[in-house]
């Protein structure tokens, strides 16, 4: 069962499924966000035995308050835009083997899902809503 971890949570999916955290990938990080400034992604990107593309954002507000000046709905669509954006150049382009088998992946996909994982503090705090 391949498990990936983001800021700190463990995500695992099943041994069926591609996974990999994309905001890490050489692909991402050396050329396609090199293109131009401001260029977003998701933090993980899934496919399932389906060919559901799962492209997951992941926020931890219990341990970073949320400081930015867009909305949560916005900044999320900007990220999965440029991710999706990114898929063709890195099935075509990606120096890493494994990269490029998710990209593949991820353009073969019948469906595309979008997951938001969010969380919390336990406690609501007015200071910090």
């Amino acid at each position: 069962m391949p498990t990936v971890a983001v800021d700190g949570l463990d995500f695992d999916f099943p041994s069926t499924w591609k996974a990999s955290k994309y905001d890490d990938w050489q692909f991402y990080r050396k050329q396609f966000s090199a293109m131009r400034d401001g260029i977003k992604s998701v933090d993980l990107l899934a496919v399932d035995p389906d060919r559901t593309a799962w492209l997951i954002e992941v926020k931890d507000y219990r341990a970073h308050e949320r400081t930015k000046p867009s909305e949560l709905d916005d900044e999320v669509a900007r990220k999965v835009f440029d991710t999706l954006a990114a898929m063709l150049p890195a099935k075509i382009n990606a120096s890493d083997a494994q990269e490029a088998k998710v990209a593949a992946a991820v353009l073969g996909a019948r469906k595309l899902r979008v997951v938001l994982h969010l969380e919390q503090p336990r406690k609501h705090s007015t200071l910090r809503p």
